[in-house]
């Protein structure tokens, strides 16, 4: 699971990198957008790292009423992603299938295993990222090549081609 995170945290440096690269004057609100969704990821990875905790969070919702700078979002995203890493790292194989029960930001109540907690948290980012990615195209800049085939060849050196 490790490196599932791993990777979750080199698909958001590259996806931020290049979200930095948007025309704030050309592109003003789409630049916007971009942030927000990427911090909206953020926030739902804190809310959820607060429930695999049996913590409180301090949001009210989703996202929050500002819009960091790139440069807090990127710090933000960093932290947070190291935090899941070493999170996954220390988790027993057992603890992966316990059961918690938690409150949703709009008041309704779940219950999920760490598992499917942690899938979501790396399912809900690739989700937002894509969608950044189309925010891109409509700015004309490339998307980062970010898929986790890419990112297992650059880290894996088994998944390199022998010849």
């Amino acid at each position: 699971m490790k490196s599932k995170f791993h990777y979750k945290a080199w698909a958001n440096a590259e996806m931020l990198d290049t979200v930095a690269q948007i025309d704030e004057e050309q592109y003003p609100e789409e630049r916007e957008h971009a942030v927000r969704l990427m911090n909206h990821t953020y926030v739902v990875d804190r809310i959820f790292a607060a429930h695999l905790c049996a913590k409180e969070h301090q949001f009210q919702g989703t996202n929050t009423p500002e819009t960091p700078t790139i440069d807090q979002l990127r710090k933000n995203i960093f932290e947070s992603d190291s935090w899941y890493q070493q999170y996954v790292s220390e988790l027993g194989e057992e603890k992966f299938r316990e059961s918690i029960s938690f409150t949703f930001t709009d008041g309704d109540r779940g219950t999920m295993t760490r598992e499917e907690m942690l899938f979501h948290i790396l399912a809900h980012g690739a989700y937002h990222r894509g969608n950044v990615g189309m925010i891109l195209s409509s700015c004309g800049i490339e998307r980062p090549k970010d898929t986790f085939t890419r990112f297992l060849h650059l880290t894996e050196e088994s998944c390199r081609e022998q010849i």
